[in-house]
């Protein structure tokens, strides 16, 4: 006699929410997520993580609920899913990307997939890094971030040759129109005050 409950086809998209975003062009996955939006956000609100559908985008993912969030008991749960720092290098790259998606954006949803061209990333990512790195060095920091940002959903090789990278939408949720201002001005002072240094 098993001990596994009965198999239930929200079982499939629950795995695919813990390996990441999933997204519309997943159809077997994002119909089941929309077809079973209460029993996921009771499933995964029970170990404290949140379902978030933005069905205009055609992106889901998980959540950890924060701190104002928590019913009575759930402070004391571990965290499923940890906010991770991700460092002055990549925290520039990831407003590069964002910044892509923003202009993509402005051009009309008929444009299709946003695609980053890395060369021109390279040049903007060496214009805001340090003077004394050669191009050798930069282009490798370049290709640490790619694979980066890659483990991060926020990018995605298409199989082609040479490579070509998607703009994921899901970037869009860890940073925001208006958080992506904020995040210009603060790198715009620090990159001036960085310059000053290295020049002094």
């Amino acid at each position: 006699m098993s001990l596994l409950p009965e198999f239930h086809e929200s079982s499939i998209a629950s795995v695919k929410l813990l390996q990441g975003a999933v997204y519309r062009d997943d159809t077997k996955a994002w119909d089941i997520i929309l077809t079973n939006r209460s029993r996921l956000e009771s499933y995964f609100g029970r170990v404290g993580l949140v379902l978030v559908i933005d069905e205009p985008e055609g992106f889901a993912y998980l959540r950890q609920l924060e701190e104002h969030e928590f019913p009575d008991g759930y402070d004391r749960m571990p965290k499923l899913i940890r906010k991770s720092r991700l460092g002055y290098d990549l925290t520039l790259f990831c407003i590069l990307l964002r910044d892509e998606l923003r202009r993509h954006e402005e051009q009309g949803a008929e444009v299709g997939r946003c695609i980053a061209d890395l060369d021109d990333l390279f040049v903007r990512l060496r214009e805001l890094m340090p003077d004394a790195e050669d191009e050798v060095r930069s282009r490798k920091k370049l290709d640490h971030l790619v694979v980066r940002a890659q483990e991060l959903g926020f990018l995605r090789r298409l199989p082609s040759e040479p490579p070509v990278y998607e703009i994921k939408p899901i970037l869009k949720a860890r940073i925001t129109a208006d958080r992506l201002e904020e995040l210009k001005e603060q790198l715009a002072v620090f990159t001036a005050a960085r310059k000053e240094t290295l020049h002094a």
